[in-house]
């Protein structure tokens, strides 16, 4: 942690995720009723990259209102277990677990920062540990994330990864066509939200949020100084949101720059593995 990270980020960091949880539910982007209609929220390339989870065990870290927890359970995972923060979000995934009829045997959301989470699950270890796209740049200490993750994956299993890809940080916010941000630049960034991601127009009051850019090469380091192997980096030219004003959205849902415009990674994703032995 840089001297930077104020020492309120996280209080502030969960008021601010508390305060999203009734618009997000809400919302068109997540889409709480088609999901309940069974709709699928992961992305295709994430599916393909995990594989067959048919049976195995997940923790699911930094989960939210829970429905790519949830949807790894109906895509054949034995057991789900959500974390997050927010007690807002973990009430929220909870309800719709149930309004789904998946048992608390089945997916379980369990309250706790990402830093203690192998606290709040004493004990356990996870076929499958599974971070979803913007968790990242919410934590200050990328290695001490590594090393709690890690110790949660279960000999033979593997950790992915799926997150925006921190270039697009250092692009400006209207075209993204120049750099105008320091990519290895590491330091707190400290901003007022007025609204949320799904609906940047709607207010929810004004609140004091902290972010970090985390370069891909101190993802994949601390990853491997925590004892896991990396299989795989893939970078994606899609986004899920119109991060740029120049971007159009695809048939497939996905947001991108238009077409003839320099390729720029947008999103990437990865896995890292415990050996057995």
């Amino acid at each position: 942690m840089n001297a930077s990270t104020p020492p309120d980020w996280l209080a502030a960091n969960r008021a601010n995720w508390d305060a999203w949880v009734p618009l997000h539910v809400a919302s068109d982007f997540y889409d709480l009723e088609g999901f309940k209609a069974g709709e699928d929220a992961l992305r295709d390339f994430e599916r393909a990259e995990v594989g067959d989870v048919t049976g195995r065990s997940l923790l699911h870290l930094q989960c939210h209102i829970g429905l790519d927890t949830l949807s790894w359970a109906r895509h054949g995972a034995e057991r789900v277990v959500g974390l997050d923060f927010s007690g807002p979000a973990v009430e929220a995934a909870r309800r719709i677990a149930s309004d789904i009829g998946l048992s608390e045997e089945r997916a379980r959301f369990v309250r706790a920062d990402v830093y203690d989470a192998a606290r709040a699950v004493p004990g356990e270890a996870f076929d499958i540990v599974y971070t979803g796209v913007g968790a990242l740049c919410w934590l200050p200490d990328l290695r001490r994330w590594a090393e709690v993750a890690a110790s949660l994956v279960a000999p033979g299993g593997f950790l992915y990864l799926a997150e925006f890809h921190p270039f697009t940080d250092i692009l400006d916010d209207e075209t993204g066509s120049r750099v105008t941000r320091d990519y290895f630049g590491r330091e707190a960034h400290v901003y007022e939200a007025t609204g949320s991601y799904v609906d940047p127009h709607t207010r929810t009051g004004n609140h004091r949020v902290v972010e970090w850019r985390h370069p891909i090469g101190d993802v994949v380091s601390a990853l491997a100084e925590a004892g896991l192997r990396l299989e795989f980096l893939h970078e994606h030219d899609v986004s899920l949101f119109p991060r740029f004003g120049s971007f159009h959205r695809g048939e497939d849902g996905y947001y991108r720059f238009p077409e003839g415009a320099p390729g720029i990674p947008l999103m990437y994703s990865l896995r890292a593995s415990r050996p057995r032995v």
